[in-house]
């Protein structure tokens, strides 16, 4: 996911007095550069779950109006990250045990299957990149970048995953990628599991350059159930749910 930095937003906004067929592409990129930033903040931690999205607000903070806004949180809202109630307006979503653990259930069974599709059409260029975002991964890990570690992880996977051809699927897949990646990254955080979940994915690449389609597929879907297990167990103790 390419993102972009709040504060570009403004300057978007103050691209006034060219001609009218221009209008429908800078309202757009407006629209869109408000998304990313939501999406962003929310992911980051920003906004916790929970938390009132106010239109008025938002617009003021971003030098935007409120129509981008309310298009942003709209496209939020089916992205799953925002809840909107006609009367008490947007706030973060917020998602129950079960339903982490359903998520996690969804994305282990969806990329398993992504992944066997995709192996016999992945190219030498496609495992590289694949190596490459695992550097930067580690680096991230090693400076603290809390910020880049949802964004890489998602890169990683979806190298993987986009081979098979299936942009349906992906779609799904990226939704889910987005209501889980704010929790995951207040657990690598708060909890320390970055070397783990860095030496599975050096496992999964291994199996996947070697062509071992179900040990692979077998690693890729222990990688997301344990994932989803150690986030349960961490958001039940963050809740205060034990004991």
């Amino acid at each position: 996911m390419t993102r972009s930095r709040p504060g570009q937003i403004r300057t978007a906004k103050g691209a006034r007095g060219a001609g009218s067929t221009t209008t429908p592409f800078r309202r757009q990129t407006v629209v869109t550069m408000t998304l990313e930033a939501l999406r962003e903040r929310i992911l980051r931690g920003d906004y916790p779950e929970g938390a009132p999205l106010r239109q008025d607000a938002i617009a003021a903070e971003f030098g935007v109006s409120r129509i981008p806004v309310r298009e942003a949180l709209r496209q939020l809202e089916a992205e799953g990250l925002v809840t909107i109630n006609p009367h008490q307006g947007a706030t973060v979503s917020s998602l129950s045990i079960d339903e982490v653990r359903e998520l996690f259930e969804l994305r282990a069974l969806i990329e398993s299957d992504l992944l066997r599709r995709a192996i016999p059409h992945l190219t030498p260029e496609d495992i590289q990149r694949a190596e490459e975002i695992l550097v930067k991964y580690e680096e991230a890990f090693r400076q603290g970048d809390v910020s880049a570690w949802g964004e890489l992880n998602w890169e990683f996977h979806s190298t993987l995953l986009t081979p098979a051809d299936r942009p349906l699927t992906m779609g799904v897949v990226e939704s889910l990628q987005n209501q889980s990646d704010r929790y995951i990254r207040l657990q690598l955080s708060l909890t320390g599991g970055q070397t783990r979940a860095n030496e599975e994915h050096h496992a999964i690449l291994d199996a996947v350059r070697e062509g071992e389609a179900d040990r692979a597929c077998a690693l890729l879907a222990a990688h997301i159930t344990g994932a989803g297990r150690s986030l349960v167990d961490f958001l039940r103790k963050h809740r205060g749910l034990d004991g």
